[in-house]
């Protein structure tokens, strides 16, 4: 007996209802004369299950199916959706995209070259586990962390996962399909010392099941983690403020990196010219030896795809090299108007939501200098390990980002943790005070989600130890 794959399975939840050949007529009839467009049908299962002070707060499960129709004529898209698959909401959808195309005469563009690779496992996830099984892991994440340390008093902890499948179906009658499993654990607590109150939080997740985060030794180290960082939190002093050096740890603060020069190398917003980067390829926008690529390709990572959301295999694009500006996040439509090839980037956060080009894991290679060596070269500046929230302005490239762990330097060594530190900058502005890069290059644990225009996706980040020289910092300090 064949094994299922992607394309078989999505047949058999999309098509049970819904005639496979009068979908791939309507679609045919509907994008005729249209340069591109697609019919995005996804099925989707998510649940998360939450854990405060010793309670189960809350567990959800959601499933939900839709699709997508869409007509792309120039620079305007026509977009219809439905969370109902039946030829009747298809027929309605074909004639709202319809629309796009008057007055206009197009030639189709050429359907995404095929892949047989597979980045993730196809299984879901949820059905893998027992709900009393998560729920009593939950509970163990508790106990473990109270039993940890006496100044524990709060405890808060939650499981995440989802599987999503997914058929696009081109108007040439291309049918690509993926199967996606996303899991994650937060764990957060709170401690209490001499009437002050800190926390600490670590999360950790990708494309696989749970077994790969809750095998006691993971979930341990989670609680660990999130106990180290409260503990610092506790002896933390005021911020200082001021320009000064600035050492970025590896892996999650490349947070800051995809905020503040990712979303600027996006496509769309390079054809509009609103980035702050719109009209730079080929020029030196960074200092030497800063190389950024956005990589979809590596196995098992949150912000990886096999294929993107218009059926593009993803690639691993390189954005800046050697400090050179030499390419964007692309998806079909600004692709094909800029004059350039997708780069699989094309995504979505649901069949309700059009494509725009988006990363998927933005990362700055390594480089030749030791974290040690990068610390002692600092005389005084601040030493940002962990990233809270943070805002951004795309046109201007302005950034506000708060350290949620990080540190003074004096006299090239690690001193007191500080509490309230803010890193204020211009992400252009910012890559050319690139000083030294080291060669600690890491991943984030698999934790990112990126907003766009109103539509969250899961992302990965990464870099290595990093010193800019004179960063604004914002503190608290009188």
């Amino acid at each position: 007996m064949p094994l299922d794959t992607p394309l078989s399975v999505t047949d058999r939840l999309f098509f049970a209802e819904l005639d496979r050949d009068a979908a791939e007529r309507r679609v045919r009839e509907a994008l005729a004369g249209a340069e591109d467009g697609e019919l995005f049908l996804e099925y989707r299962e998510s649940e998360v299950i939450s854990l405060d002070d010793g309670r189960i707060r809350s567990a959800s499960f959601d499933a939900s199916r839709g699709f997508g129709l869409r007509a792309v004529a120039g620079e305007a898209a026509g977009y219809a959706h439905s969370g109902e698959i039946s030829e009747a909401a298809l027929a309605r959808a074909a004639a709202t995209v319809q629309a796009v195309k008057q007055g206009h005469a197009g030639t189709l563009d050429v359907a995404p070259q095929a892949t047989n690779a597979r980045l993730y496992e196809a299984a879901n996830p949820l059905a893998a586990m027992e709900f009393a099984a998560k729920t009593k892991l939950l509970a163990e994440i508790d106990a473990y962390a109270r039993g940890r340390d006496p100044r524990v008093k709060q405890v808060m902890a939650s499981l995440a996962g989802e599987w999503q499948a997914v058929q696009v179906l081109r108007p040439d009658g291309t049918r690509v399909a993926d199967l996606r499993p996303l899991v994650r654990l937060n764990v957060a607590l709170v401690l209490e010392q001499d009437g002050r109150r800190e926390t600490g939080s670590h999360g950790m997740g990708g494309r696989f099941d749970y077994a790969r985060i809750l095998g006691e030794a993971s979930w341990k180290g989670a609680v660990d983690e999130a106990l180290r960082q409260a503990l610092v939190n506790l002896e933390s002093v005021p911020a200082p403020a001021g320009e000064m050096e600035v050492v970025l740890g590896p892996g999650w603060p490349g947070i800051l990196l995809h905020e503040a020069i990712g979303h600027g190398l996006e496509g769309d917003f390079n054809r509009k010219k609103t980035s702050a980067f719109a009209g730079l390829l080929g020029q030196r926008i960074a200092a030497p030896g800063v190389t950024v690529v956005d990589d979809g390709t590596i196995p098992d990572r949150r912000g990886s795809l096999t294929v993107d959301d218009e059926g593009t295999p993803s690639h691993r694009t390189v954005l800046i090299e050697d400090g050179v500006l030499v390419g964007f996040l692309q998806d079909r439509q600004n692709a094909r108007l800029m004059g350039v090839a997708p780069t699989g980037n094309g995504r979505r956060q649901s069949h309700a939501h059009i494509p725009m080009p988006r990363m998927t894991n933005t990362v700055m290679l390594g480089g030749a200098h030791a974290p040690e060596e990068i610390i002692r070269s600092v005389k005084r500046g601040l030493y940002a390990v962990n990233f809270g929230g943070g805002q951004v302005d795309i046109t201007s490239g302005k950034f506000v980002f708060s350290a949620s762990e990080a540190y003074l330097i004096e006299d090239g060594k690690i001193g007191a943790p500080v509490k309230g530190a803010t890193l204020i900058g211009n992400g252009p502005d910012s890559l050319t005070k690139v000083a030294m890069v080291g060669n600690d290059m890491a991943l984030d644990p698999g934790i990112g989600t990126c907003g766009k225009q109103g539509q969250g996706v899961p992302v990965g980040v990464g870099q290595p130890t990093l010193k800019l020289a004179g960063l604004t910092v914002g503190g608290t300090a009188v």
